[in-house]
């Protein structure tokens, strides 16, 4: 009798555990198309837009730490094209709290708007 409750327990906690698993893939594809739409936006000019989406990628939960990286990249140059510079600072920050070895291609390191700020966050993290 205990080793039929001690399987029920287990067989219980493996169905809770696969029902997480159904949850989560759907929260990370919604994360994924917000950070794909919140790109475009940011291709397109649509800074406003572009930040609602960035910032809703991440808080629905992006999963991979590159796509993290790269939603707190763009929120950063967002940030820093609309001249809100310490919001840029502190999402260049995030980026490098989640892969300290992350850097800007050389196209993005030279530009005006954010290369500098880039690289005196880089210079300044701990």
């Amino acid at each position: 009798m205990k080793k039929a409750g001690i399987m029920m327990a287990a067989i219980l906690i493996c169905t809770g555990c696969a029902g997480m698993g159904k949850t989560q893939a759907p929260l990370n594809n919604k994360a994924k198309e917000m950070l794909a739409s919140g790109i475009r936006h940011y291709e397109d000019g649509s800074y406003q837009e572009t930040i609602a989406d960035l910032q809703g990628a991440l808080d629905t939960g992006l999963s991979s730490t590159s796509d993290q990286v790269k939603a707190h990249k763009y929120l950063a140059f967002t940030y820093c094209i609309s001249n809100r510079e310490t919001l840029c600072r502190q999402e260049f920050s995030k980026a490098l709290a989640i892969d300290p070895k992350f850097d800007l291609a050389p196209a993005e390191a030279g530009h005006p708007m954010w290369g500098n700020v880039f690289r005196s966050v880089k210079k300044n993290f701990h």
